[in-house]
């Protein structure tokens, strides 16, 4: 009998290394390679967790992509549910097959700058059920990233089932260059405590937490206007404060949404003047903020668009300086920019302070910025909706001295004075 160490020698092979282990080994580099010239094409990875079924995550993850394309972004959203694809349903997408030529898949395409995959456009009909390993589902998610031809992408949102198995795993090993992630919860306890499971898991990964959004927060009588907290209140803020990441805010209960779900509405679109449409674009716009990180380093910087572009900044006014509450101000100033110098301030006097009224009033003078001491959470929704920046927890000074902060990046701001 021949000695099979020698021999593994002559050939340089090792009994450890097989000829199909080596071709292997090649094929993974090359996907991975591969995986990375993809990816690298996209300029934001944001992934939707949570730790516990049914908070709403998949529709926070739709919504969310779609206010992010409405502000202009291009978008790709990954349904990487493997077992429960419901971005299709919800899209109204079901049984438009991705085109597939060679190892090249183009998403589905919904116009808005929003591309669409989920592994539920692949299968035969809704009916039709997945039973896969974990290997199976790591094997898929990477064709997701490798082989699906996203293009230039700003934001690639990505849904992921709920808990911390093989599909939130397998994307956080896969994915190079994570933003960070977006975890969704209930306001009850039992809720909360799941989702402390997830913050975990991102730590244990180093992926960073964008922060935490408390969905199905209270729901308002349609007949009396009265809140009415069906799972309690405040849980997913008193989460971020004890875990010290963003809170991104609550969304409301609206039954409307179930509905839009049902017949593949997009919310935010259908339902714009909600209160819940308005929370997911406020949401979405502390995303495109990178989740207020900015502001809770202290420091505010200019926006990349902003620095060679003009932009109005209004800044509420009580005796000359820069009102604490936005709403008890006897002026405004509104600011102009233009390439990092200011240009020219106009004073000008506000309309009643009523609900919704400043919010519409700022945006029709052209806006671009609102700074602030503190805002209730509406306002800064309704501000959100139009396009408008608020940064809140900025110190009393002339407005001239307020803008001139922002625009050098030394802005100080602290605690949002107004959080109701």
């Amino acid at each position: 009998m021949k000695n099979d160490g020698n021999d593994n020698a002559k050939c340089g092979v090792s009994s450890e290394c097989s000829p199909g282990e080596n071709q292997r080994s090649v094929e993974d580099a090359l996907a991975e390679k591969q995986l990375r010239e993809r990816m690298s094409k996209v300029r934001n990875k944001v992934l939707v967790l949570s730790g516990k079924g049914g908070v709403g995550k998949s529709t926070v993850a739709v919504n969310l992509a779609v206010a992010l394309a409405k502000a202009g972004e291009r978008v790709g959203l990954l349904d990487i549910d493997i077992h429960g694809p419901s971005v299709p349903k919800m899209l109204n997408i079901e049984g438009m097959m991705p085109a597939i030529e060679g190892n090249t898949i183009t998403p589905v395409s919904l116009g808005d700058g929003l591309k669409v995959m989920s592994i539920g456009l692949l299968l035969q009909s809704e009916d039709q059920a997945v039973i896969w390993r974990g290997p199976l589902k790591y094997s898929m998610i990477r064709q997701f990233l490798k082989d699906v031809d996203w293009g230039e992408l700003d934001y690639l949102v990505v849904d992921s089932p709920p808990g911390t198995g093989d599909e939130p795993l397998s994307i956080c090993q896969l994915l190079p260059g994570i933003t960070g992630a977006v975890v969704v919860t209930t306001p009850q306890a039992v809720s909360v405590t799941d989702v402390k499971k997830c913050i975990t898991f991102c730590r244990q990964l180093k992926v960073p937490i964008l922060g935490v959004v408390e969905n199905m927060s209270g729901l308002k009588c349609p007949h009396c206007g009265k809140d009415i907290e069906l799972f309690g209140s405040g849980g997913g803020k008193r989460l971020a404060e004890e875990a010290k990441v963003p809170f991104l805010g609550p969304i409301p209960i609206d039954a409307r949404v179930v509905d839009a779900c049902d017949r593949g509405i997009v919310f935010v679109h259908e339902y714009a003047e909600s209160d819940a449409a308005s929370a997911l674009s406020f949401i979405a716009g502390k995303i495109l903020q990178k989740g207020g990180e900015e502001q809770s380093a202290g420091k505010i910087p200019v926006p990349k668009e902003r620095e060679d572009s003009r932009m109005k900044v209004a800044i509420p006014l009580v005796d000359g300086k820069l009102c604490m509450h936005f709403g008890h101000s006897q002026q405004f100033a509104l600011v102009e920019v233009e390439n990092n110098e200011i240009k020219n301030t106009e004073m000008m006097t506000p309309p009643p302070h009523e609900p919704g009224v400043l919010p519409q009033w700022l945006h029709e003078k052209g806006a671009d910025l609102i700074i602030t001491g503190g805002m209730g959470q509406r306002a800064q929704n309704l501000f959100a909706q139009s396009g408008v920046k608020v940064v809140v927890g900025a110190s009393a000074d002339t407005p001239e001295n307020v803008v001139r902060a922002y625009i050098d990046g030394t802005l100080q701001t602290g605690q949002n004075i107004c959080d109701h």
